[in-house]
């Protein structure tokens, strides 16, 4: 099948389809929260193409604030700057909170995260006030659609879980999740999404337990799954016909030296009245600061009516 160029990615998406994007772990301390300091912007490159989409999507993978302090069994702890938010403001509309570093520096300092999150403009999802909160959909509505986005985290420590009466991010529980999604479903929408945040860290093969989670979530109602967390991506799949990217990967993060670790997906991901007509990807190579650069690589891409996912599409003239 023929495949698409970056160009291509930022083209006006058809009357009838909904284009949304989704990216991996967003980790602003460190390098990139340095970058910022220093009047850089480690999204630069990736400017038009995160704004080329009806709506963005990416992973949180920090805290955002200046309250909190760092919790001790933890061997990486990560909190960036409120200064960092003028990097994703305009850029995404959403932003996942759900991961295993959204609580690094104590409920404080997240529900802080989500105060400058929303006061950019921005939703956040995955995460809130207490468990109604942190399991709410992201609601999505646009050309006609009704699209419920739901987000997981999976990797430990589950104490940072919202509760009844306590701030923190939605647990991948599978009875749950599937009654998020049948609850979603009974609420209006279209279709469900769910963002998961899952599998075992620089693992190149999504596991026997994402596979069986994937196949129980479209099972239950789901349209396309879209996975992150392993720091490398993990190829792309269908299930009764739907499709499933176990992991996008980093896109801006620092402190990884290998080829697999510092390239990352950005998702592009075309949806109708049908569930998902089409998805292609560009790909993200970080350097040693943890700046996202654009990359001609092949990568996956499929669309309705091919019965597989092409793993290997390139550059090609829209």
């Amino acid at each position: 099948m023929a495949a698409l160029s970056v160009l291509a990615l930022v083209a006006p998406a058809k009357a009838d389809t909904l284009r949304l994007m989704f990216v991996g772990d967003i980790m602003l301390d460190d390098g990139p929260g340095k970058t910022i300091a220093a009047g850089g912007d480690p999204l630069a490159e990736f400017d038009a193409l995160l704004r080329g989409a009806d709506f963005t999507i990416g992973n949180l993978e920090c805290p955002v604030a200046t309250t909190g302090k760092a919790l001790d069994n933890k061997p990486w702890t990560f909190r960036a700057d409120p200064s960092v938010m003028r990097v994703l403001k305009g850029r995404f509309d959403a932003l996942g909170v759900a991961n295993n570093h959204s609580g690094d520096y104590g409920r404080e300092a997240f529900v802080e995260t989500l105060k400058y999150v929303r006061a950019a403009g921005i939703a956040s999802f995955g995460g809130g006030a207490n468990l109604v909160e942190a399991h709410a959909p992201l609601w999505i509505e646009q050309k006609g659609l009704r699209i419920a986005v739901l987000a997981y985290n999976e990797f430990k420590p589950r104490s940072f879980e919202a509760g009844a009466k306590w701030p923190g991010i939605a647990w991948s529980e599978d009875s749950q999740v599937v009654a998020d999604i049948k609850n979603a479903r009974k609420a209006g929408a279209d279709l469900v999404i769910p963002f998961m945040h899952w599998g075992w860290e620089h693992e190149p093969e999504p596991g026997p337990r994402q596979v069986e989670l994937a196949h129980r979530m479209i099972d239950a109602g789901a349209d396309v799954v879209v996975g992150g967390h392993p720091h490398v991506t993990q190829g792309a799949s269908l299930y009764r016909g739907k499709p499933i990217i176990w992991s996008l990967g980093n896109f801006v993060f620092d402190g990884f030296n290998t080829a697999a670790s510092t390239t990352g997906w950005v998702l592009r991901l075309d949806l109708d009245r049908q569930g998902a007509s089409a998805f292609s990807v560009v790909v993200a190579h970080q350097d040693e600061a943890g700046t996202a650069h654009l990359s001609k690589d092949a990568a996956p891409c499929w669309r309705r009516g091919e019965r597989v996912v092409s793993l290997s599409c390139g550059p090609a003239t829209p």
